[in-house]
């Protein structure tokens, strides 16, 4: 028998892609509701052959489902997810509201599985932020190995982390510079087209901006709090697609061959890493895919036992609805997702 399922934010970039997902990794759903805000009640969403009618989340009676997919903003989150955990189903939540809720577990399916065992506690689980996400996917088996000490990040993120509105000023800043001549930034603080940001967020006291912060909070919670982490964030001029430098020092040897074969056996991680002129992975070529591709995987010579390496992923799907569908797949096959009566 399968479940009810409730999508809030479906007509969202995430939203959207959470219903494609459900539908292409066959979860069992018995009963779908594509659920947003009242000034988009009666909008039109696919699953599968199905058309969704979306309905109001304040109207909404979460009572008559299992499992709620919530993707529509932290404010949103904040207000509503506390409730709908209360009100019997567990909510799997895209946004940073409860992230760092020490009774919210903060969970990839193949990093930390383990921190279901919070999970009645208040009925919600947390998804990453899209950035760290692939990181810890591609760091968790490398620390098993060799315990990871320091890891330097810079980012490049698509537009899409921002939702539609940031792929819309691209797209229309992108043709105004050949068509109808300069046009000013609104959801960027400068232009994105040809260019790039090393902003993303809003600065905290000490200079970092609360994108930066919430990567290292983020993998501490997840992976280990005594690895020493420093996150540069930046977008870029992509549609989709988060693209991550990373350098790591380890506490005991590992060279770049061993790199290789953990990374290869690991789950969710798929290395492309041929020294040659295409072999390696970018953002383009990680659109519409699942995995965490790892590339560019290289000695560091200026420390002792140092790696780098590329990481790119799709950040609509395994920075977002892919794992929250993992987690809704991974609370099924441990038996914590139950049929309220209907």
């Amino acid at each position: 028998m399968g479940y009810r399922v409730a999508v809030v934010g479906a007509t969202g970039n995430v939203g959207r892609e959470m219903l494609v997902i459900l539908e292409e990794l066959r979860f069992p759903v018995d009963e779908i509701y594509a659920v947003a805000s009242r000034k988009s009640m009666g909008m039109e969403v696919n699953f599968g052959d199905k058309t969704l009618y979306c309905q109001a989340l304040d109207q909404f009676d979460f009572s008559k489902v299992d499992l709620v997919l919530m993707s529509a903003g932290g404010k949103v989150s904040h207000e509503w997810s506390e409730k709908i955990g209360k009100a019997g189903p567990i909510v799997i939540d895209n946004s940073s509201a409860w992230r760092m809720d020490p009774d919210v577990p903060l969970l990839v399916p193949e990093v930390n599985p383990e921190a279901l065992s919070l999970v009645r506690r208040k009925n919600i689980i947390a998804n990453p932020n899209c950035s760290t996400m692939q990181l810890v996917v591609a760091l968790k088996p490398l620390h098993d190995a060799a315990r990871i000490k320091r890891v330097v990040v810079s980012t490049y993120q698509s537009v899409s982390g921002a939702g539609k509105e940031g792929m819309d000023e691209l797209w229309n800043q992108t043709k105004a510079v050949f068509v109808l001549g300069p046009s000013e930034p609104k959801k960027f603080p400068k232009q994105i087209a040809f260019n790039v940001i090393p902003f993303i967020g809003a600065f905290n006291d000490d200079g970092y901006t609360d994108e930066e912060t919430k990567m290292w909070n983020e993998t501490h919670k997840i992976l280990d709090p005594d690895i020493k982490l420093t996150v540069t964030c930046v977008r870029v001029p992509v549609f989709v697609g988060h693209s991550e430098s990373v350098n790591i020092e380890f506490e005991t040897p590992l060279d770049e061959d061993e790199a290789r074969d953990i990374l290869r056996s690991a789950p969710g991680v798929v290395v492309i890493d041929k020294r040659d002129e295409t072999g390696y992975i970018t953002p383009k070529e990680s659109q519409g895919e699942f995995g965490v591709f790892v590339s560019r995987i290289r000695k560091d010579p200026t420390i002792e036992n140092g790696l780098n390496m590329w990481v790119v992923s799709d950040n609509l799907r395994k920075g977002a609805a892919l794992n929250a569908v993992q987690i809704a797949e991974l609370l099924h096959e441990r038996g914590l997702l139950e049929r309220t009566p209907a």
